[in-house]
Formats: C-alpha cells, structure tokens, sequence
C-alpha cells in the first residue's frame, strides 16, 4: 500500500460563518469559512419565507373546491345506470307498441 496516501484531518478544524458565528468541527482543512450556517439559516432561525408565485395557492384551493363540489364517481355511475335503464324501457316500449301494430293490421 501506498505511504501518506489519505490527507491530514484535523478533529478541531475551526469554521467560521460570513454572520460571525464560530464553531469547530472535524475536517481536513484546519480553518473552514462558510457563507451560512444553522445560526443565520432561516430554515433554522424560523425566519423563513413561504413564496407564493402568482397565488398559486390560491389556484389550488380553487380548483379543489370545484372538484368537491362536483358530482362523485358513484353519483355518476349511478347516473349512468339509470340512463341505460330508461334507454333498454324506451326500446321495450316501441317494440311492444309495434308488435301491438301489427297484431291490429292482421
């Protein structure tokens, strides 16, 4: 195996953050700057900001209460139901009045 192939690594590396805050945590650099940190991070600090591009929100609220508002599936299966069943009794019906025609004609 090769000698001195891994890098050093320091347990107190010392990190500092673009707020000022310090921390030291292990690392294979000794001195560490970082841009943010759980310190300044709104995420952490509870500073963060919902955006809501163009009441997206809104649109989805909307289209949701449409949908509720609408007729469920099994309302309209049932419509359908219903439907077919009054096309099969219109169908009986003109046949049984032809056939009735027919018996009068003969």
């Amino acid at each position: 195996m090769k000698k001195d192939l891994h890098p050093i690594y320091f347990t107190e590396a010392h990190a500092v953050c673009a707020c000022g805050n310090k921390f030291t945590v292990g690392s294979t650099k000794e001195k560490i700057e970082v841009e943010i940190c759980s310190a300044c991070h709104p995420f952490y600090t509870g500073t963060e900001k919902v955006l809501d591009a163009a009441g997206r929100v809104e649109k989805f609220k909307s289209r949701r209460s449409k949908a509720e508002a609408l007729p469920t599936k099994e309302k309209k299966a049932e419509k359908a139901k219903t439907k077919v069943k009054d096309e099969v009794k219109a169908k009986a019906e003109t046949k049984t009045e032809e056939r009735v025609g027919e018996k009068i004609e003969a």
